[in-house]
C-alpha cells in the first residue's frame, strides 16, 4: 500500500511453484503454518535495500500522517527505483509494450486507465489489473512496474484500472469501480485485439481484494467468468489480530496501526469490515471459482488472511498455488528489478497465466 508520487511515471494444489523456485539462485522458505513465526523476520539483504532507501525518502508511516502527504511522499516503488539507478541498473525492459491511456466508463464517472499490450499478432489474452494503496492512496504510475512485467511475461495485453479513492470515496464505491471496469473489458475485449475466452484478474493488496471481488461477482452473476485470478498479498479478512499482525505490527512499509489508518478512511463505519466483499476469509462460497495464485510476503501484516484464502478457496475444490515468500515486505512484487525473489514470484504467477491461457 505505497504512497504516490502522482504524475510519475497447476495448477498443483496448495504448492509453491518449485520450477520457477529451481530456476532461481535461492529458495522461497514454506511457511509450515500461518503462525509459523513468532515474531518479526530479518528481511533479506536486497529487500532491506529498498527499505533504507524508502527511509532516506523520509517516508512517513501512513499513521502518523495526513491523507494529502501520503498520497505524495515516496513510496515503495520510488524506492525501488532510487535503489535501482544507485546500482546503475537498467530501467529498459526486456521487450517492447505499448502503452496507451484511457477513460473507462462507470455509472459513476470516467476511470483512468492504461493499457499495455506486448508484441505480436494477437488476439491476446487480457489481464484486468487492480492496483494497491488500501483504497486511499496510489494509482496507475506508482504501480506500473507490475502490469509491464505481467504483459512481458504472460504475452497478454494489462488494463490496469484505476477506482475512485477513500475518504473522497467511501466503500463499497472501489468494489463498483471494479466491477465496472471488467464489465468494460469484456464488452470491449475485441476492440483491443483481446481474446474473450482468455481473461484473468489480477491485483495487489487493496487491488487483490477487489480482484478477488469481482471473479466471484462473475460466478454469482453468471457472466463470463475469468480463468484465472492472481491474488498479490490480497487483503481478506478483518481481523487485525491473526499472527502476521502480530508478528509484523511495526513492520515497514506496512504495519498494524497503518492498516487501521486505512480501515479508518475507507469506512463509514468499523463494522463494515464484515461486509463479505471485505471478509473474503468469511465466505463460503468460493466452489466454482476458477484457479488461483495467492502471493505472500513473510514480513507483512496481510500474509495470514491471504494464506487462509487460499486454504478456504482449496477446501472449496479451487485450484490453487500458493506462493508464500521469506525474507520480503508488503509491497516487493512490484520491485523484481532490484529484487531477485520478485522476479521469481513475478515469474511464477506468469507462468501460471500462461497455463490458464491454454496458449
Amino acid at each position: 500500500m505505497p504512497g504516490d508520487k502522482k504524475n510519475t511515471r497447476k495448477e498443483s494444489n496448495m504448492t509453491t511453484t518449485i520450477s520457477a523456485l529451481r530456476n532461481a539462485s535461492f529458495a522461497f522458505a514454506l511457511f509450515a503454518s500461518p503462525a509459523a513465526f513468532a515474531q518479526q523476520a530479518t528481511p533479506d539483504p536486497q529487500m532491506q535495500a529498498v527499505l533504507d532507501a524508502l527511509k532516506d525518502l523520509q517516508a512517513k508511516p501512513f499513521h502518523t500522517i495526513g491523507v494529502p502527504e501520503a498520497r505524495t511522499q515516496a513510496s515503495g516503488a520510488d524506492a525501488a527505483r532510487t535503489v535501482q539507478r544507485d546500482r546503475k541498473i537498467s530501467s529498459n525492459p526486456e521487450a517492447k509494450v505499448a502503452t496507451r491511456d484511457i477513460a473507462i466508463p462507470s455509472p459513476a464517472g470516467a476511470l483512468p486507465a492504461r493499457i499495455y499490450t506486448p508484441e505480436g499478432k494477437g488476439p491476446f489474452p487480457v489481464v484486468l489489473y487492480f492496483h494497491g494503496g488500501g483504497w486511499v492512496v496510489a494509482d496507475l504510475n506508482t504501480y506500473d512496474a507490475t502490469p509491464w512485467a505481467l504483459a512481458l511475461g504472460s504475452k497478454a495485453i494489462v488494463v490496469s484500472v484505476d477506482y475512485r479513492h477513500a475518504p473522497e470515496s467511501k466503500f463499497p464505491a472501489q468494489h463498483d469501480d471494479a466491477w465496472a471496469a471488467y464489465i468494460w473489458t469484456v464488452e470491449n475485449i475485441h476492440q483491443m485485439n483481446g481474446d474473450a475466452k482468455r481473461i484473468a484478474v489480477a491485483g495487489e493488496s487493496a487491488g487483490g481484494n477487489l480482484a478477488a471481488k469481482v471473479a466471484l461477482m462473475a460466478k454469482e452473476k453468471k457472466t463470463t467468468q475469468p480463468v484465472h485470478q492472481l491474488l498479490v498479498y490480497p487483503i481478506a479478512g478483518n481481523d487485525l489480530d491473526t499472527p502476521s499482525y502480530r508478528e509484523n505490527a511495526e513492520a515497514a512499509p506496512l504495519g498494524k496501526a497503518d492498516m487501521a489508518w486505512f480501515i479508518s478512511h475507507v469506512f463509514t463505519a468499523k463494522d463494515q469490515t464484515s461486509d463479505p466483499r471485505i471478509n473474503l476469509v468469511g465466505r463460503r462460497d468460493f466452489a466454482g471459482l476458477p484457479p488461483a495464485t495467492v502471493i505472500t510476503a513473510q514480513i507483512d501484516p496481510l500474509r495470514s488472511e491471504g494464506q487462509m484464502l487460499a486454504e478456504k478457496m482449496k477446501a472449496a475444490g479451487v485450484t490453487v498455488d500458493l506462493v508464500d515468500v521469506a525474507g520480503v515486505t508488503h509491497e516487493f512484487f512490484g520491485m523484481a528489478k532490484v529484487v531477485d525473489k520478485a522476479k521469481a514470484a513475478v515469474d511464477a504467477a506468469n507462468a501460471n497465466l500462461v497455463k490458464a491461457f491454454g496458449k
